[in-house]
C-alpha cells in the first residue's frame, strides 16, 4: 500500500486505542464506540482525499502532531456523546480538550522549523479546530444553553454560504488575528466544560468568546465582499470597417482622403 493509504490510516488505529483507552479507564457504550469510530472513519477518508487531490505522497510531521489532536478530539466527542446518557468523567473530557489545545500551538511550531507548511496541513488543522469547538459546545449546551452551538456552527454556515455565494469561496489574506480567535473559543468552552465557573461567569466567557468570533467572521465577510469579482460590463457594439480601409478606421471616425499631388498631377 503506498504512503498516501497507509498514513490516514495509521490515524484510524490511534482512533481506536484512544476508544480503548476510555473504555479501559472510564468506560464506554456503545454509543461513545460509534461516535468515535465514525469520527474516525470521516477523518481518514477526509484525509485521504485531501492527500489525493494535493499531490502530496505521506503527512508531514506536524501533520503527524494535527492527526493526534484530530484522535484526541474523537475521544472528546465520545464522552460527549455518553453525557447525553448519564454523568462522566469530566476531568478526562477537559484533560482531552486541553492537550489538544495545546498541540495547536505545536503542530504550527514544528511546521515552521521543519519547513513543512502546506495548504493541506493549514486546513486540516482548521478543520479539527473547528469540530473540537463544536462538540465542546455541544457538551456546555446543558450549561450555558443551545445556542451556544451558534459558535461550534458558525464555521460550518461560512462554508456552506460559500456554495450559494460564488463571492464567499474567496482566497483570505493570512491574518495571525484569526488563529487567536480560533484558540479563544477551544479555551473558553474547555473552562465552562470543567465546570469551575458560576453560571453567571461561564455565561460571560461565552458571550465574549461568541464576540469575538462575530467579529472575525464579519471582517472575512466584508473582505470577501470588497475583493469579489464584478461581472464584466458588456461591450459597446462595434459596426464592421469600411470596406478597404482595414486598420485605418476606427468607430465613429468619418476617413476623409485628402489630394496629393505627385508629379504634378492632383491623385
Amino acid at each position: 500500500m503506498s504512503a498516501v493509504r497507509t498514513d490516514p490510516f495509521a490515524g484510524a488505529i490511534l482512533q481506536v486505542g484512544v476508544l480503548a483507552a476510555l473504555a479501559g479507564t472510564v468506560g464506554l457504550s456503545a454509543y461513545g464506540w460509534l461516535a468515535g469510530l465514525l469520527f474516525g472513519v470521516v477523518m481518514v477518508a477526509a484525509l485521504g482525499y485531501g492527500l489525493r487531490r494535493s499531490g502530496a505522497d505521506r503527512l508531514g510531521p506536524a501533520d503527524w502532531v494535527t492527526l493526534t489532536r484530530a484522535t484526541l478530539a474523537g475521544g472528546v466527542a465520545a464522552l460527549t456523546v455518553e453525557a447525553f446518557r448519564g454523568p462522566i468523567a469530566v476531568p478526562v473530557l477537559v484533560a482531552l480538550a486541553a492537550v489538544a489545545l495545546s498541540l495547536d500551538w505545536v503542530d504550527g511550531q514544528v511546521a515552521r522549523r521543519t519547513g513543512t507548511t502546506s495548504a493541506l496541513g493549514a486546513r486540516f488543522d482548521m478543520e479539527v479546530d473547528s469540530f473540537l469547538v463544536l462538540v465542546l459546545c455541544g457538551y456546555v449546551a446543558d450549561q450555558v444553553g443551545a445556542w451556544v452551538l451558534v459558535i461550534g456552527a458558525m464555521r460550518y454556515v461560512f462554508v456552506a454560504a460559500g456554495w450559494v455565494l460564488p463571492w464567499m469561496r474567496g482566497s483570505l489574506p493570512p491574518r495571525y488575528w484569526r488563529k487567536v480567535v480560533a484558540a479563544t473559543q477551544g479555551i473558553a468552552l474547555t473552562m465552562v466544560a470543567a465546570g469551575v465557573l458560576p453560571r453567571p461567569l461561564a455565561l460571560a466567557v461565552v458571550l465574549g468568546a461568541l464576540a469575538l468570533l462575530v467579529e472575525s467572521f464579519g471582517r472575512d465577510v466584508g473582505w470577501l465582499w470588497r475583493h469579489r469579482v464584478r461581472p464584466a460590463l458588456p461591450a459597446a457594439p462595434v459596426s464592421p470597417a469600411p470596406a478597404g480601409h482595414g486598420s485605418e478606421w476606427t468607430p465613429g471616425t468619418r476617413i476623409v482622403r485628402q489630394p496629393v499631388e505627385v508629379g504634378g498631377r492632383r491623385r
